[in-house]
Order: structure tokens, then sequence, then C-alpha cells
């Protein structure tokens, strides 16, 4: 480690907070570090207004490496402390894209012999997720988890540690989607959190302790600063407008029309063999050791690539190609310059300043900055540590990454975030084209710069004339370029032989040529368990709700009965909808789509819509049943079969209706990781739907949210199949998921006479159906996300704080009352006959039903937040004011 390390991180003659203190009374509130960890910014994202600016993170604020690096080792050997030797070696850690990737690979460094894997946004062929979670904050949201080795994760054994971290715990709603899905998959008994400052209210530090303690296991914390952010009502709101206001003043600037000249040249790293770019497929204590001892020379070959380069600096030093004749009034900032030297960094000191032999003068060392790119923190952030060794006084070398995040610059002393460089994307990334930033690099001072980037981002986007290159060289006298190779994990074979569709008789009461089931039978395994466990089980992350099924609920005579009305009520506008959905696949979609309807919800539709195609135009379409479960992804053997049978353009998928779009979302990651993963390319992951009241789809029979009958009853309205399984032990890796035929209800089925009487009315709304395709297929049908901000603004509201417990529409209200704890109902006042079933529903469970106004749907089905086996009674009925916490007391600690 440098003799730098220990010098003053920064030097804050004004806090780099203030200038959003001033204008939206945001405040730090802790010790006194804070101040000097943390500056603030504004953010351009829809969700939170202020952005946490650390000082030593090494993202937006260009800082000593040594300083960076040593902030996550220390963290790391604390962790090694707290855990023991023993249990340190036994221990993974897992880390955040885009920002802690470098961070969670130096607190790994300061446990010597853990393993590391990080979060990646960036699909990779030939790797299979194994798990994911979201970011509800940020705004890129979705993480993947990719190791090469598939049991990494399970670490060494149930009660092997995993140490979680982030740079700033800021809610602990990214931590607890994570352990509640990696839970699911590898049970264990101890979690450490890490991160560089601990900014949770006292609510959310009170939510992971009821969740540790729900789940059984202990939690530690391991933080190098804790206080919280004071946000003022409104501050969204004043922040968004704040942002524009600024944007406002300056008008983006033209990238240049033709290459600026530059000092560009390429070094050759000699990266050692077999190590990886990064954490991203994971990193193990023997590719540690193999890069230790590569670093020093690879940094000698970038030092002589410097000297070789270097331009006679004169007396300009410091002020980088621009000098300070280029300076920009605060409040405006700015595409390509702006120069707010030294800002959040540390200046020279005498002590640095080296004799220049020559001249007999005294003068400044070099500025170098070593710049990585996005998730690529820990490689450029390692090359910059051993040149900060290697180079001594003789430069001053600072560490800073590109990012995809979008931050107001201000080029004010009390604002973090002073200057940006935009760029084009340059890794092909699978989001599509886009901006990327680089922050307090332009006007810095800087002589030279060495970017830093893995193979797959070295692309003609990087060295276009507005390309990342480019735009370093307008501000320095030297851009070196450094290429770590992308790091390919061996791709997993496909099986030789795929299992082949299940049908009618001998699985579903549909008939064969209805629907091919691509599951697996599983008929006569017991997976059944009561509600309550199961709800218990799948809120304390203890169990995924796809590896149990609900006890099939049986409807009283009162229930059958309003079932049969509510049919014959609605067959008519049912048949409409199928109608009108099934006309737009066709034109849209081409003559002979295939089927694929998402079981089991989504298969009485996609029948009904193969015997429209087949009575208004005399064609045989074929259809099948695929699983997908949330959180998990879509059946990848039944993908691998459908492109092995068919193109995978003709297939188009078919649910029943949407509720807030989750499985929307789920579907289009799923066909994006399996694509990246080498699957088969082509599928469309756009779902037809009969209706769309959460405005999550473009394709739809109807927006309306009203009564489908099918969604009324279980297996007993779709073929006498339960919902779909997913089970480690029970489906392997080239198996299809599961499920049951449940034989024994036939008696009870009304599968087909709900098809019947559906398929009875379509001569009766032929007109209507060519007047709505007419219109629908003229319209603007962009989906709205309307319902998805509703869940997001009930979750609030009610204060469940998970949008997986908000379960919005007609059908999925009547999902929570038939399968899950109910809490309570919101109804839409003045809501007619189609919610007559879920009112008695809720009677018969003792549910409390709330008349709302302004609600999109016409009710919405609330499972309780925070279940444990005190939240219902003997009778199974739900209970207000459930303790949210298991007995146990205290399951988060702090070190």
């Amino acid at each position: 480690m440098s003799e730098r390390a220990t010098r003053e991180e920064t030097v804050n003659v004004v806090w780099s907070g203030n200038w959003v203190a001033e204008r939206l009374g945001v405040a730090l509130e802790g010790g006194d570090e804070l101040g000097d960890l943390l500056g603030l910014a504004l953010r351009r994202n829809p969700k939170r207004a202020h952005l946490l600016v650390s000082n030593v993170l090494g993202k937006h604020v260009p800082q000593l490496p040594s300083v960076v690096h040593g902030a996550g080792y220390e963290l790391g050997e604390r962790v090694r402390a707290l855990l023991g030797p023993q249990e340190a070696r036994r221990a993974v850690v897992l880390g955040y894209a885009e920002t802690a990737t470098g961070l969670g690979h130096a607190v790994a460094d300061g446990l010597r012999d853990a393993p590391y894997l990080h979060s990646t946004r960036r699909p990779v062929a030939g790797v299979a997720p194994a798990g994911g979670f979201e970011e509800s904050h940020s705004h890129a949201t979705s993480h993947l988890l990719l190791p090469e080795d598939r049991d990494l994760l399970a670490g060494g054994g149930p009660a092997s540690t995993l140490v979680l971290v982030d740079d700033e715990f800021s809610t602990g709603n990214t931590v607890l989607n994570t352990v509640r899905a990696l839970h699911a998959l590898h049970p264990r008994e101890r979690y450490v959190i890490v991160a560089l400052v601990d900014m949770r209210s006292p609510a959310d530090r009170d939510r992971l302790t009821a969740f540790a303690a729900e789940i059984g296991a202990r939690v530690d914390l391991v933080t190098r600063a804790a206080g919280t952010v004071s946000l003022p009502d409104g501050v969204l709101e004043r922040g968004q407008a704040l942002v524009a206001e600024q944007e406002a003043r300056v008008p983006a600037s033209a990238p240049p029309s033709v290459p600026v000249p530059a000092h560009i040249t390429r070094v050759a790293l000699d990266w050692p063999a077999g190590v990886p770019d990064g954490g991203r497929h994971g990193f193990t204590p023997d590719h540690r050791t193999a890069l230790e001892a590569a670093l020093p020379a690879m940094a000698e070959r970038i030092a002589t690539a410097l000297d070789a380069g270097a331009p006679d600096r004169g007396d300009d030093h410091g002020q980088g190609a621009d000098g300070d004749r280029d300076r920009i009034p605060a409040g405006e900032h700015d595409r390509d310059r702006s120069p707010a030297r030294g800002q959040g960094q540390n200046r020279v000191g005498d002590q640095d300043r080296v004799r220049d032999q020559d001249q007999g003068r005294v003068r400044a060392p070099r500025r170098v900055l070593v710049l990585g790119f996005e998730e690529l923190m820990y490689a450029p952030l390692r090359l910059g540590t051993a040149l900060e060794e290697l180079l001594g006084a003789r430069a001053e070398v600072r560490y800073s990454t590109t990012t995809r995040s979008p931050v107001l610059a201000v080029d004010d002393p009390g604002y973090a975030i002073r200057t940006r460089l935009v760029f084009p994307a340059h890794d092909d990334p699978a989001d599509g084209p886009g901006d990327r930033y680089a922050y307090n690099v332009a006007g810095a001072g800087f002589d030279a710069v060495v970017a830093v980037v893995d193979s797959t981002a070295d692309t003609p986007a990087l060295h276009a004339p507005d390309g990342l290159l480019a735009r370093l060289a307008e501000h320095t006298g030297q851009v070196l370029l450094a290429v770590v190779p992308s790091y390919t994990p061996t791709p997993v074979q496909e099986p030789a032989v795929l299992p082949e569709p299940l049908r009618g008789p001998d699985f579903s009461s549909y008939a064969p040529d209805e629907v091919g089931w691509l599951l697996q039978d599983l008929s006569d395994t017991e997976l059944e368990a009561p509600t309550e466990e199961r709800e218990e089980a799948i809120q304390s992350g203890g169990a995924h709700y796809a590896e149990s099924l609900p006890v099939e609920y049986q409807p009283s005579p009162a229930y059958q009965a309003l079932f049969t009305a509510a049919l014959e009520t609605s067959a008519a506008r049912i048949a409409r909808a199928v109608g009108t959905v099934t006309e737009t696949v066709l034109a849209e979609r081409g003559p002979r789509p295939v089927l694929v309807s998402l079981a089991r919800a989504g298969t009485p539709v996609g029948v009904l819509m193969r015997r429209w195609a087949r009575h208004r135009h005399g064609l045989d379409l074929p259809h099948y049943a695929i699983s997908i479960v949330r959180g998990r992804g879509i059946d990848a053997t039944a993908l691998r079969w459908l492109a092995a049978h068919h193109d995978p353009a003709d297939v188009v998928f078919v649910d029943g209706w949407t509720g807030k779009g989750a499985i929307t979302r789920e579907l289009a990651a799923a066909i994006e990781a399996f694509e990246a993963s080498g699957g088969p390319a082509g599928f469309d992951p756009e779902i037809a739907v009969l209706a769309d009241p959460g405005g999550c789809v473009r394709t739809y029979g109807t927006r309306d949210d009203f009564l489908i009958p099918s969604a009324c009853l279980n297996s007993t309205v779709s073929g006498l199949i339960s919902r779909t399984v997913l089970r480690a032990d029970l489906v392997g890796p080239d198996d299809f998921h599961g499920g049951k035929f449940y034989r024994e209800l036939a008696a009870s089925d009304v599968s087909n006479h709900f098809l019947d009487t559906v398929a009875a009315r379509f001569d009766d709304v032929a007109a209507e159906v060519d007047d709505a395709t007419k219109e629908l297929l003229a319209a603007d049908r962009a989906p709205t996300w309307e319902g998805w901000a509703a869940v997001e603004r009930i979750s609030e509201e009610y204060g469940i704080h998970d949008v997986n417990l908000v379960k919005p529409g007609v059908g999925e209200t009547t999902r929570v009352l038939l399968r899950r704890v109910p809490w309570k109902i919101l109804a839409r006042r003045g809501a007619g006959p189609d919610l007559e079933h879920i009112r008695l529903l809720a009677e018969q469970r003792g549910v409390p039903v709330e008349e709302v106004d302004d609600l999109p749907y016409s009710c919405v089905g609330l499972i309780h937040p925070r279940f444990t086996r005190g939240a219902t009674g003997a009778d199974g009925r739900a209970v207000a004011g459930g303790s949210p916490v298991a007995d146990g007391g205290e399951a988060v600690r702090e070190a």
C-alpha cells in the first residue's frame, strides 16, 4: 500500500454539497466525516433527485488510486476480523453494478481468501443467469448474476457467509431484494452488509432487523460512516425543476464534425492469461495472486508509454488542453468543457515537486488520470495503484471511471460534479445506444489520461470523432488506451435430446390438439402446503413461490353459481376481446403465428385464440403452454424446444391479462438473457393479452379491467393443471418446469364449458371485432405503464414497500384471495358486478374491502406485508396488525 494512502483525502475549503443544500434544503446528518466523504449533486432520475457523490469511491470524483483501493481494503479487513480467518475463507463477496464493482473487489482483497462476484447489467453470450434482482431507485434497475461456476453463490455450505458490498446503504431495498432472491436459492445463516456510508432512516433500519429475524439469519453491518439524509417535502419535484432550469441555460453543444487532433497511443498491457477482467463471472484467490504478480510489469509499460509520448508542457502545467480561457458561469453545464481544476481532489504539495535537471527549475509533477469504464472498475484501479507506486513523486496519479448515470454538472466549488463529458456508448449495450458520461475530467488539469476498457468496448464508437477518446483529447495533451481482454467463460453445452410436450387426456382435460404443455408431469409429487405456511416462507425469503403449490380452492355452491352467472354475462365481451387480439396478431405477426401461452392463466386464452383463428380463417395454429416464473425467468429448455421445431420469429407469447406488468418485464429480461447465454435468437418478447388494464403491452383485446371468469377459479377452469413448479431437486437444467394434473377434480372441471360458452359467441361479435381491430391497428398503442405507477404509489401509501405484494386488477385480486394471505382489498368506488365474486371471497376470508377513488383498476389486492404465523388467526383469516417480527430478539448487528 502506498504511503499516499495515509494523506488527507480531500481538501474541502467549501463543502461540495453546499450548492444543493442551499437550494433544496437537503442535509447530511451524522458525524463530521460525512462531509469529507460525500458531496451532493442532482441527477436526472424520476425516482430520486439527489445524488450522494463519494470522494473516495473513484467513480465521479478523481481520487488517488491508493485511497480508493485502501477504503475498500480496510472494510474487508474489518469483515475478516469480524468473521475470523476460518469463516472469512468460506465467505463469498458480492458487489453491486455498476458503482460498487471495484469497491466490492477491494473488500474481497481485504478478506484475502474470499472469491468475488459482482452483479452486471451486461448479458454475456454463453453464460445463463444464476439469479437476479431489482434496484428500485436506480436509473437502470435490473441486475444479473452470471458466475461461471454455478456453485459459487452456494459458498461453503449453508453456514457460509455472503458479504454484500455497495457504495452507500440508503434505504436497504436493494439489499433486501438481493437477500430475498439468493436466500431462496441458497439459504445461509449469516450475511454481512458492507458500505462506505450507511444513510438509512430509523424505519429502514427496523425493516432490515425484522427481515433478518423472519429468515432466521444473522445480519452484520460494516460501514465507514453513518448518518441520514434529510429531505424536505417536495424535494423530488423541486429537484427535477432545478435540473430542467439549469439544463435549459446552456444548449447542448454539437459533436465535433472532424476528429480532434490528439496524441492517442495504444498500450499493450500483456494482461496475464486466464485472469478475468473483473468479477462479472467470478474472481478467485488464485486469480488475485496471478494479477498481483503481473501488475508491476503492466505499470512499467504504461509509464514507458507516458514518457515516450509526453508533450512539452512549458509553463502551462495545470491548464490541460483548454487552460483557463473557457470558464463557464456557475450553474451552467457542458458537453465538452469547463475548467474546475482540483475540486474535491488533493492539491500537490511542495514535497511532491521535482527538479527539472535540464531547465534547472522546480516544476510540479505530471497529473495523470487512469480512467476506467462503467463496471470495469477494479482492473483500472489496480493499474492505477501500481502506476502510483511506480511513479512516486514524478507524477500525481488519479483514478475515476465513466458511468451510465446522468448527473447535472454545475461549475461551482460547492457542487460535487463540476464538469461532464458526454459521449456515445461504445460497448454495444443490450439496452441500445445512449449517452455515457465522464465527470470532473474536463478542465481538471490532467496532462495525460490512460483510458482502460475491456475488449468488448474497444469498438469503432470508442474511436469515433465524438467518441470517448476524442472527447478526452480535447482536454489533455496525451491519451493512452489500454485494453483488458474480456473474459469469456466456457459456453454451456446444449442437451442432446429435448423432452416432448405433454397433451390431454393424459395431461390436462383439454383435447390433445388444443395445447401442448411444455412441462414435466409432477402429478405424483406432494407439493401442496397450507396458504399461511407458503406465505410465511415466501415473504421470509425461505422459499420461492414456485417451489410449492397452494391447496386447490374448492368453490362453495354460492361461488359456483356466481361463476356460472358471470360467465353467461361476460361471454360475449370475452369473445369480442379474443377476436380483437387474435385479429391484431394475425395482422401484425404473420398469417401462421405459433401461439405460446404463459401457463396457466394464459392457456385458456391461447386455446380461445386458436379456436377463433380456425373458426374465422380456417387456420390450425400450433399452441403450446410454457412456464415463466417471476424472479427466475422463463423455461430455457422449453424455448430451445420451440426453436428446434418452429421459427422463433413466429412465436407469439400469450397471457390472460396484465396487472402491474411484472411478467411483461420478466419475459423481456428472460429472452434477452436467454439469447445472451447462447440460446437461439429471434424470439419477440412482446405479450398478447386478453385485457391490458395496466397499460403494459401494445397487443391486447381491451384495456378495460373487467371480470374474466377464468380468473375466478384455479385448475378447474385451466384444464385441471396446477400453476407451474420450479424447484432445484425436481427440475434439472435440461428439464421442463413442472406441473400437476389434478385428475381427481374432474367432477368439478368447467374448463371446456368455459371455452365452449365463449366460442359460441364468436359469430355474434364478428362485426364488432372487425371494427375494433381496425381502430386498434390505426391507434397509438404504446404502453403507458399507468398500472406500474399506481402500484408504486399504493405500495408507499400503505407502507408496504414491496410492489410484489400489490396485485392490481380483477384477475390478480382474485388470485390473492384464492392463493395468498390477503391483507385488504381496494375497490374502485362505484365498481359494479365485476366485483361480486371479489366481495364474496373477501367475506368468506374475513378480508376488509376499502372503497377508494382515483384507482386505474376495478380493484387491487394487498397481500399481508409483514406476514408471520401471527398474521393469521386460527381460522386462517388475516389479522390486521399481525406481528411483523418473529420472536428472537435483535437480528441485525452493527460492526
